[in-house]
Protein backbone atom coordinates (compact mmCIF):
# COMPACT_ATOMS: atom_id res chain seq x y z
CA UNK A 1 0.00 0.00 0.00
CA UNK A 2 2.89 2.34 0.74
CA UNK A 3 4.61 1.48 -2.40
CA UNK A 4 1.52 2.42 -4.63
CA UNK A 5 0.97 6.25 -2.32
CA UNK A 6 4.95 6.52 -3.04
CA UNK A 7 3.74 5.80 -6.82
CA UNK A 8 1.30 8.19 -7.36
CA UNK A 9 2.93 10.80 -5.05
CA UNK A 10 5.95 10.45 -7.86
CA UNK A 11 4.10 10.25 -10.21
CA UNK A 12 2.01 13.43 -9.32
CA UNK A 13 5.43 15.56 -8.77
CA UNK A 14 6.50 14.56 -12.70
CA UNK A 15 3.30 15.87 -13.43
CA UNK A 16 3.87 18.96 -12.14
CA UNK A 17 7.45 19.61 -12.63
CA UNK A 18 6.44 19.07 -16.68
CA UNK A 19 3.54 21.27 -16.50
CA UNK A 20 5.04 24.27 -14.13
CA UNK A 21 7.59 25.80 -16.51
CA UNK A 22 5.65 25.59 -19.45
CA UNK A 23 3.05 27.69 -18.07
CA UNK A 24 5.99 30.18 -16.73
CA UNK A 25 7.23 30.26 -20.86
CA UNK A 26 3.39 30.99 -21.64
CA UNK A 27 3.19 33.82 -19.03
CA UNK A 28 6.72 35.04 -20.61
CA UNK A 29 4.98 34.66 -23.90
CA UNK A 30 2.27 36.92 -22.49
CA UNK A 31 4.26 39.62 -21.14
CA UNK A 32 6.44 39.97 -24.38
CA UNK A 33 3.45 40.20 -26.82
CA UNK A 34 2.23 43.10 -24.39
CA UNK A 35 5.79 44.95 -24.96
CA UNK A 36 5.86 44.17 -28.44
CA UNK A 37 2.39 45.78 -28.98
CA UNK A 38 2.88 48.61 -27.12
CA UNK A 39 6.37 49.38 -28.85
CA UNK A 40 5.30 48.77 -32.17
CA UNK A 41 1.50 51.40 -31.48
CA UNK A 42 4.21 53.94 -30.09
CA UNK A 43 6.78 53.86 -33.25
CA UNK A 44 3.73 54.12 -35.41
CA UNK A 45 4.30 57.55 -36.70
CA UNK A 46 0.27 57.97 -36.58
CA UNK A 47 0.32 58.23 -32.59
CA UNK A 48 -0.18 60.82 -30.55
CA UNK A 49 -0.47 61.74 -27.08
CA UNK A 50 -4.20 60.53 -27.28
CA UNK A 51 -3.44 57.14 -27.50
CA UNK A 52 -5.37 54.88 -25.26
CA UNK A 53 -3.52 52.69 -22.78
CA UNK A 54 -3.25 49.26 -23.86
CA UNK A 55 -3.48 48.56 -20.10
CA UNK A 56 -7.08 50.10 -20.50
CA UNK A 57 -7.46 48.36 -23.50
CA UNK A 58 -6.59 44.53 -21.91
CA UNK A 59 -8.77 45.14 -18.73
CA UNK A 60 -11.46 46.17 -21.10
CA UNK A 61 -10.97 43.21 -22.76
CA UNK A 62 -10.57 41.05 -19.89
CA UNK A 63 -13.87 42.54 -18.68
CA UNK A 64 -16.40 41.70 -21.50
CA UNK A 65 -14.58 38.03 -21.58
CA UNK A 66 -13.68 36.85 -18.57
CA UNK A 67 -10.31 34.63 -18.78
CA UNK A 68 -6.46 34.53 -20.08
CA UNK A 69 -4.89 36.77 -22.82
CA UNK A 70 -3.32 34.53 -24.76
CA UNK A 71 -2.09 37.05 -28.06
CA UNK A 72 -1.58 41.03 -28.30
CA UNK A 73 -0.38 42.49 -31.42
CA UNK A 74 -0.59 45.98 -33.23
CA UNK A 75 -0.95 46.75 -36.84
CA UNK A 76 -2.64 49.49 -38.49
CA UNK A 77 -3.71 51.67 -35.35
CA UNK A 78 -5.63 48.73 -34.01
CA UNK A 79 -4.63 46.46 -30.84
CA UNK A 80 -5.82 43.01 -31.71
CA UNK A 81 -6.26 41.06 -28.61
CA UNK A 82 -6.97 36.97 -28.19
CA UNK A 83 -8.13 36.00 -24.85
CA UNK A 84 -9.24 32.34 -24.12
CA UNK A 85 -12.26 32.23 -22.39
CA UNK A 86 -12.71 30.54 -18.93
CA UNK A 87 -15.10 28.16 -20.87
CA UNK A 88 -12.33 27.58 -23.74
CA UNK A 89 -13.49 29.51 -26.68
CA UNK A 90 -11.52 31.74 -27.85
CA UNK A 91 -12.33 35.17 -29.07
CA UNK A 92 -10.48 37.66 -30.85
CA UNK A 93 -11.01 41.29 -30.03
CA UNK A 94 -10.45 45.00 -32.08
CA UNK A 95 -9.52 48.50 -30.40
CA UNK A 96 -8.64 51.29 -31.87
CA UNK A 97 -4.75 52.34 -30.65
CA UNK A 98 -5.79 56.08 -30.57
CA UNK A 99 -9.45 55.92 -28.78
CA UNK A 100 -9.34 52.58 -27.26
CA UNK A 101 -12.88 52.11 -28.43
CA UNK A 102 -13.69 48.48 -29.74
CA UNK A 103 -14.46 47.95 -33.14
CA UNK A 104 -14.85 44.16 -33.82
CA UNK A 105 -15.39 40.96 -31.64
CA UNK A 106 -15.15 37.90 -33.29
CA UNK A 107 -15.44 34.15 -31.90
CA UNK A 108 -12.91 31.65 -33.06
Amino acid sequence: MKHRLAIACLIAAAGAAVALPAALAQNRDDRGDRLHAAAAAQADPRSDANTASLDRILADAQRRHPGRVIEVSYDDGEYDVEIRQNDGRIVELEYSARTGRLLDTDYD
